[in-house]
């Protein structure tokens, strides 16, 4: 199957149901899409596009674009508009081809980068004019999307996803036409992240209305969930720590939000124990996936959290702090340094396979021969297949040749009644080869001192976990979709110590 399918199944079966509304309140219907969609298309032909990138926040315009280049048979390509020039124009020149849809804030950027095929996201909306699209034969194994990663460890590079990969992705866990007619998801994560894509082709295949906030604002949130009658909303930790502290008395008022989900990066134990309290009607999901897997492989649901809230056994309520179980089709193992599997609770090299996962990159796969792909995080099963993640392979701190995991050190600083966040690295050492580093970000109105948190850490871990190096500072370098950039926390460090 291929996007452009996807499409057409939502316009035949229910033409004239509204499936986006833009930032503006704008509204579009599924045939609406679809011949906006073939439009573009035949545009993309017409200036002889290979690629269609995408370099514009949130709107109707970012579907159109989507499928419009599904429709032609060529890639898609989601750009970040946070990017420097010199990053922006490295990806925008490895393909030549490329024509590029953006909004009108980027286009003179484009052309000082020397991009001269552009087409603004108002022209791409008002297509109408261009015609037909040629007719394309569209192979299940042609690159649909092509994604780069979030590069925060190293230089992004640009994943491969097909449209097998996508559909199969789609379809193993999304029952077409099943939502409600009430359905609606409040969608905030940006373009470039490939939750910014699956859930195009998620909702529009179950049949929920999609509402684009952008940019992101925790109070313009809670008005749009209430106003619009958002049923479902996606988040990354960063935005729920935000929205949590918007939240006007003990409960929030959101009466129609049915369900949360929360992925893209480790959640704060905290933050989600504190969003069960302010949310209590509502059904939180805990959503793991890569962008070089078509999003989501594991799922923790609202099923398990009610449960580990319940429970007073620690193994059932420690399952609040993992990724859940993988979702059908998709299966997750944890292996040792040999490529061979580990018992249950023992931490190793996290992978996963299935028809949705491609592990391939532009220039090269990342798959075995037995079709695994190696995700690069550190993580344990439990004996119930629930998965832990201890965080990424490059992030383990190697001290006097102890492997150390920040994620252990970070869950007990976080815990102390004046930290609000942190986050803890690996810092270059003659003796020790590594020393263990921490910053910190305090709670409002929070007075302690860096000798208190390092006692409190001594109180609950060994002291050869406890940071060497800690730096109380107003806040932590994350990434648009919530990662922390710890590359660039690692190097203040390096800094500061030469």
């Amino acid at each position: 199957m291929e996007l452009g399918l996807l499409l057409e199944m939502a316009a035949g079966a229910d033409p004239d149901r509204v499936v986006i509304t833009d930032t503006d309140g704008t509204s579009m219907t599924s045939s609406e899409l679809q011949d906006a969609a073939r439009a573009a298309a035949a545009k993309f032909q017409q200036a002889g596009a290979t690629q269609v990138g995408f370099l514009a926040t949130n709107s109707r315009a970012l579907p159109v674009s989507l499928f419009g280049a599904a429709i032609a048979g060529i890639p898609f390509v989601p750009l970040n508009y946070r990017l420097s020039d010199d990053q922006l124009s490295d990806q925008l020149h490895r393909e030549p081809g490329m024509v590029v849809v953006a909004a009108p804030e980027m286009v003179e950027r484009l052309n000082r980068l020397g991009i001269d095929a552009v087409i603004g996201v108002a022209e791409v909306l008002s297509s109408r004019d261009a015609g037909e699209p040629d007719p394309v034969e569209i192979d299940s194994d042609d690159i649909a999307v092509l994604l780069y990663t979030s590069g925060t460890t190293a230089t992004p590079k640009a994943a491969v996803l097909r449209h097998r990969h996508l559909a199969a992705y789609v379809i193993g866990t999304v029952e077409f036409g099943g939502s409600d007619p009430d359905e609606a998801v409040l969608v905030s994560v940006p373009p470039y992240h490939v939750a910014g894509v699956s859930t195009i082709l998620t909702n529009l295949y179950g049949g929920r209305r999609i509402v684009y906030l952008d940019p992101f604002e925790p109070g313009t949130w809670l008005d749009l969930v209430k106003n619009e009658g958002v049923t479902h909303a996606m988040v990354v930790p960063t935005m729920m720590s935000r929205i949590i502290d918007k939240v006007d008395g003990p409960v929030a008022d959101v009466p129609t939000l049915r369900s949360l989900a929360y992925g893209g990066a480790k959640m704060p134990l905290p933050v989600i124990e504190q969003a069960l309290i302010q949310f209590p009607n509502v059904a939180f999901t805990n959503a793991y996936g890569l962008t070089e897997t078509s999003s989501t492989i594991a799922l923790l649901g609202p099923d398990d959290h009610r449960a580990a809230v319940a429970s007073e056994e620690p193994a059932i309520r420690g399952r609040l702090a993992s990724t859940g179980r993988a979702v059908p089709g998709v299966e997750i193992a944890v292996m040792d340094d040999q490529g061979e599997p580990v018992e249950s609770g023992v931490v190793g090299d996290v992978l996963v396979r299935g028809d949705q996962v491609s592990g391939e990159y532009v220039g090269g796969a990342g798959v075995d021969p037995s079709g695994w792909f190696a995700t690069r995080d550190r993580g344990w099963l439990d004996t119930d297949g629930y998965l832990f993640i201890e965080g990424r392979s490059d992030d383990v701190i190697i001290r006097g040749g102890e492997n150390i995991a920040p994620a252990e050190i970070e869950d007990v600083l976080v815990r102390h009644p004046s930290v609000k966040e942190c986050a803890v690295v690996g810092v270059p050492d003659t003796e020790w080869g590594q020393r263990i580093g921490a910053v910190v970000v305090l709670s409002p109105d929070a007075d302690t001192s860096v000798e208190d948190l390092r006692e409190w850490c001594r109180a609950h871990l060994r002291s050869s976990k406890t940071p060497d190096l800690i730096e109380i500072r107003d806040e932590l370098p994350y990434t648009e979709t919530g990662k922390l950039l710890r590359r660039v926390v690692r190097s203040s460090f390096e800094a500061t110590s030469t």
